[in-house]
């Protein structure tokens, strides 16, 4: 008994030894894939090469990640196949697009069948309504096209056929990363800065298929939609993030156990020694650190680019994070198996993608603050159109007229017919409506330009520039500023690394001094052999 148990357990052992080095040898097989440039052909070997290219040339070439075959493109031309992975990347993209303007006609019909709903909650807040099913329907989108996006991005990578390893990795990266940070704010993106800003106005409204009219923002303003929108998606997408890692394997593991127990019965699970019980645990993703890395990288984006919009974002990611540390830490030491270690020099594309993440927030914050909310108008009003105007301060009661001087003035009778407005008896307080109030900087119907845009509409404009200028340029000088006074390495260990450059130079110079100088006196000796020789 005991010799059949030692007989299995070698047997298993053998086997996880042999998967263990089989792995290993794939990776090492991925970056000596057959490059014709990195073997050195010596001149007496041109016959032997041609045979060598005819025997190897149509081998199937291994994913350096998946490890799986691929089938051998025929692509010479290294400016053909960044093409076609550039088409592909620009054909997702617009796949992000057409998904976003079906969102868009999704709101735009349906805010407008809320409004006239039967039940009076939906009815009151029908653009709350419209906000929240819009962003349901929009996160199902996201996951799916996620699951197509990394099929094309494979692929794409594939056919631009990269040297080595690492450039696999960064061209997989860089595209994993596009496709799914357009595909996770592009809908975002909608609502910061397109949403109610292409309406037109009472009277002349703006409609799709001439019938529905655009949608506005909401009467608060458009930072209550985006902040709708960036809370209900990251609060979704958190958790689903978090099932799959965990539950995914959980589910996995429970099916393995139980498939063990019908095979070997309890008593036969029980004696199955640690290793072996290791062994049958999921192994580790293929793409489980990039996958990880992506996470992070995409959270870091969608907390930072609209934080101003929506500041509760990086609490949100913290509480994220601490609870992720630990299902991780479960998730590793209980249900995956070890994973293979490998080196890195570093974080590779991550470091420039985290930098590019930081210049785009500088910039969308900045148009989120001057565009989207109130900021820049009430500053405007305070000290050119308010009672403080020409002070030079803006103190209390500075504000005094502010929102009747953000609205206009439009004539019922202006109405078009599809939009005539509905009161009782076509009465307001025992009298008949003749104008009403909306929000913009528009001139009144009896001027010379009726609904013109005002001067105080310029000037909120050309604020709103100078502001996103001024601020953006602040932002990075402070950036830079902090860059310099904190440099990345200390100056004391920049100097001891330079003064071991200096040393190994040194040391490398007089290794080569001493063998020229030992080439020189075996060449004299040699001479005088030869001289003694042949006189």
């Amino acid at each position: 008994m005991v010799q059949y148990e030692v007989k299995i357990n070698l047997y298993f052992m053998n086997k996880y030894l042999t998967t263990v080095f089989l792995e290993f040898w794939k990776r090492r097989r991925a970056v000596l894939a057959y490059d014709w440039d990195l073997i050195d052909w010596e001149e007496e070997e041109d016959e032997i090469r041609p045979q060598f290219e005819a025997k190897y040339s149509k081998k199937e070439r291994m994913n350096p990640i998946s490890g799986k075959p691929e089938p051998y493109q025929d692509f010479t031309d290294k400016y053909s196949r960044l093409i076609v992975s550039a088409s592909g990347i620009f054909f997702m993209i617009l796949v992000v697009i057409a998904a976003v303007f079906g969102i868009v006609i999704y709101r735009v019909i349906t805010v407008s069948t809320f409004a006239a709903f039967g039940w009076a909650l939906i009815r009151n807040n029908s653009q709350v309504a419209t906000t929240g099913t819009a962003v349901c329907i929009n996160f199902c989108m996201i996951m799916l096209l996620n699951v197509l996006y990394e099929k094309v991005a494979l692929l794409l990578t594939n056919l631009e056929q990269p040297r080595t390893e690492s450039e696999w990795e960064n061209s997989f990266t860089l595209k994993m990363f596009l496709f799914q940070f357009v595909n996770l704010n592009s809908s975002t993106f909608y609502i910061a800065f397109f949403l109610g800003r292409f309406t037109g106005r009472p009277g002349a409204y703006l409609r799709l298929i001439n019938r529905w009219k655009l949608e506005e923002c909401h009467p608060s303003g458009c930072l209550i939609d985006l902040c709708l929108q960036m809370g209900i998606i990251m609060v979704l997408k958190q958790t689903w993030n978090n099932f799959m890692e965990l539950g995914y394997p959980l589910i996995q593991n429970w099916w393995t156990r139980r498939r063990l127990r019908r095979e070997h019965g309890e008593k036969a699970k029980a004696s199955f020694p640690q290793w072996e019980r290791d062994y049958n645990l999921q192994p580790m993703n293929a793409y489980g650190l990039f996958d990880e890395y992506l996470e992070m990288i995409l959270q870091f984006g969608f907390t930072t680019i609209f934080v101003a919009a929506f500041p509760l974002a990086p609490l949100l990611a913290l509480l994220n994070n601490v609870i992720e540390i630990r299902l991780d830490a479960y998730k590793f030491v209980t249900q995956w198996r070890r994973p293979l270690p490998s080196q890195a020099k570093d974080i590779g594309i991550w470091y420039g993608i985290l930098e590019g993440i930081g210049i785009l927030s500088v910039i969308t914050n900045a148009f989120v603050i001057a565009v989207t909310s109130d900021f820049i108008p009430r500053l405007v009003y305070a000290y050119k159109y308010g009672p403080c105007a020409g002070q030079g301060r803006a103190g209390e009661g500075c504000m005094i007229g502010y929102v009747n001087a953000s609205l206009s003035v439009f004539r019922v009778s202006d109405f078009e017919r599809r939009s005539q407005y509905r009161t009782n008896g076509s009465e307001l307080f025992g009298q008949a409506v003749k104008f009403c109030r909306y929000r913009d900087y528009r001139e009144p119907p009896d001027f010379a330009e009726p609904y013109a845009y005002t001067l105080q509409f310029w000037h909120v404009l050309a604020a709103r520039l100078a502001f996103i200028i001024v601020f953006e340029h602040m932002v990075f000088t402070i950036k830079t500023l902090i860059a310099y006074l904190i440099p990345d390495l200390p100056k004391d260990l920049r100097d001891r690394m330079r003064r071991e450059k200096y040393l190994i130079q040194e040391m490398m110079y007089e290794a080569e001094l001493e063998r020229l100088q030992k080439e020189k006196n075996e060449k004299k000796n040699k001479d005088r052999v030869q001289n003694k020789e042949w006189p």
